[in-house]
């Protein structure tokens, strides 16, 4: 089961790139939604966020247990589920999907508005929850201006 928490959590080895692995995680997710996922209809790409959500806190968990680490960088899953979250309903235009990819890295790395605090819950419920806060934050900004302008 390890190794299926491992594979899973790093994104299938994505998280071990040696260069900032969030945000590389985070840009192919981008250009995976740019490309393929935002063709699914909300009701099924919503499930697919439950399902990233639940899967992420199950074998986030099991990983950083057997690690000893509460929130290991090869951990990326959580990004996957954000940077989604962020482009939830998104038309696929550079501009929209790389202003929600700068503005969800920048919640995600600098924190602000209580996405520290998510980080408090125990194990793989704190690794998800503030990459969902991040991208809940990301979503409401850029789906604002889209609606204002």
């Amino acid at each position: 089961m390890r190794w299926f928490s491992k594979a899973i959590s790093t994104f299938f080895g994505l998280g071990f790139f040696p260069i900032a692995p969030g945000t590389a995680v985070s840009l192919i997710t981008v250009l995976f939604y740019k490309f393929v996922l935002f063709r699914l209809s909300w009701p099924y790409f919503l499930g697919l966020l439950f399902f990233l959500f639940l899967l992420g806190v199950v074998t986030s968990s099991q990983y950083v247990s057997s690690l000893q680490n509460k929130d290991p960088s090869e951990v990326v899953l959580d990004e996957v589920l954000g940077q989604l979250l962020a482009l939830f309903m998104l038309e696929p235009s550079w501009t929209l999907v790389l202003s929600a990819f700068f503005l969800f890295r920048f919640f995600d790395i600098i924190k602000p508005f209580g996405i520290k605090r998510a980080e408090r819950f125990s194990k793989g419920w704190g690794i998800m929850l503030d990459d969902i806060t991040a991208g809940l934050y990301t979503s409401i900004i850029i789906n604002t201006v889209v609606f204002l302008t």
